[in-house]
């Protein structure tokens, strides 16, 4: 695993922030950037490995969940939503179930649901 970019102490007080309503929930508002890259590498932490990869365009990605290495060109497993349906899953205002089916987020591959890991912040 990588080293973390944010301090957690810092990435909390955002995730706070934006539950609270203190922060809009727009890719623009610096707190929630901040929020929702502190929410993939939390991810990447808790499950590290490169089997799947989880895109929030324009924020950020990450490679998470052991198991085969992939190293060029897309991933077989690939998870990509908006930064507020990451956010919303990663604290468990939605489930992954909801959020596929109404199309809020795009998973491909056999091992590209996360859904075990989620939520990662309880709310």
């Amino acid at each position: 695993m990588g080293k973390r970019r944010i301090n957690p102490v810092d990435g909390m007080s955002a995730v706070r922030a934006v539950i609270s309503g203190q922060a809009a929930r727009e890719p623009h508002d610096s707190t929630f950037a901040m929020a929702v890259r502190y929410l993939l590498e939390a991810l990447s932490e808790l499950r590290p490995g490169n089997t799947v990869e989880v895109r929030v365009p324009p924020l950020g990605a990450t490679q998470c969940i052991e198991g085969p290495t992939h190293r060029r060109g897309t991933p077989p497993n690939v998870v990509e939503m908006d930064a507020e349906t990451w956010f919303d899953l990663a604290v468990g205002e939605i489930e992954w179930a909801d959020a596929a089916a109404s199309g809020r987020l795009r998973a491909s591959g056999n091992r590209a649901d996360i859904s075990e890991c989620l939520p990662l912040v309880a709310n």
